[in-house]
């Protein structure tokens, strides 16, 4: 078994809620978005994001408009819809279950 492969399948399951979370506050473009991942230490690269920002906008959880931009081409910042918000709710609800059971069974003597 591959602990790499693992470890990588660990993070995807969470990547959706990450980027939920990190435009619960603002809107971001996907370099912000990548950043604030990145400083979270939780690496992604710009091959994976693209394809889930389009799923999450096509399933009407993200909106997004164009901004121009002084340093190079117009850039797309990304925010939450109200069925995202309520989405990242539920999330968040289920994160701190799931969080809870998976801290008691690992924390177990």
């Amino acid at each position: 078994m591959n602990i790499e492969n693992t470890k990588a399948q660990m993070r995807k399951g969470v990547l959706e809620f990450c980027i939920l979370s990190v435009l619960k506050e603002k809107e971001a473009y996907t370099s912000e978005i990548l950043d604030t991942l990145k400083n979270a230490k939780l690496l992604v690269v710009e091959g994976t994001i693209y394809p889930l920002l389009t799923r999450l906008k096509n399933d009407g959880l993200l909106n997004y408009r164009w901004e121009e931009s002084t340093s190079g081409p117009p850039r797309k910042y990304y925010g939450l819809t109200e069925i995202g918000k309520n989405f990242l709710n539920e999330l968040n609800g289920t994160w701190t279950e799931l969080s809870d059971a998976v801290n008691l069974i690992t924390n177990q003597k």
